[in-house]
């Protein structure tokens, strides 16, 4: 149907256009909904029943979010001399993608916060690579936990 001898690809997006906040924002929010889901008083109404299936599908989704942009950046836009630069990245991605599928089974904040721990460390190397300077601050939002930003 189509003679097409040769294919040139580039990646998804133009070079250069990579965030990490996009998953510190959604590690904030699995903290978030775990904040809320242990605020609620249990009961047996159809209004919690509601309340809280939205907040552990939430809670999925966005642990699920964590690992999509971590990998998007990961495999996109991490290549060989930065991985010689920091060889720890493998082991802080893998951790990444651990934590965020403990954090879809489970309901912990200690796992929440160490998700969120581990998706700052990547963007400290990040920011690192790419020659920003960076700060830590807390969130403007609930739950208020530091993230890591460009100065």
């Amino acid at each position: 149907m189509f003679n097409i001898e040769i294919a040139n690809a580039h990646c998804d997006v133009p070079c250069g256009i990579y965030d990490p906040i996009s998953a510190q924002i959604a590690a904030l929010s699995v903290i978030r909904m775990i904040d809320l889901m242990s605020a609620l008083q249990k009961n047996d109404s159809l209004e919690y029943i509601n309340t809280i299936t939205r907040h552990i599908s939430v809670k999925e989704e966005e642990a699920e979010k964590v690992k999509h942009e971590i990998r998007i950046i990961w495999g996109d836009f991490i290549k060989p001399p930065q991985i010689e630069q920091y060889p720890e990245i493998h082991t802080i991605v893998h951790n990444i993608m651990m934590l965020g599928s403990a954090n879809r089974q489970h309901v912990s904040r200690d796992k929440a916060i160490e998700l969120l721990e581990a998706v700052n460390k990547f963007a400290e190397i990040f920011w690192e690579i790419k020659g920003v300077e960076i700060k830590k601050v807390k969130a403007n939002y609930l739950p208020n936990e530091e993230i890591v930003i460009p100065a």
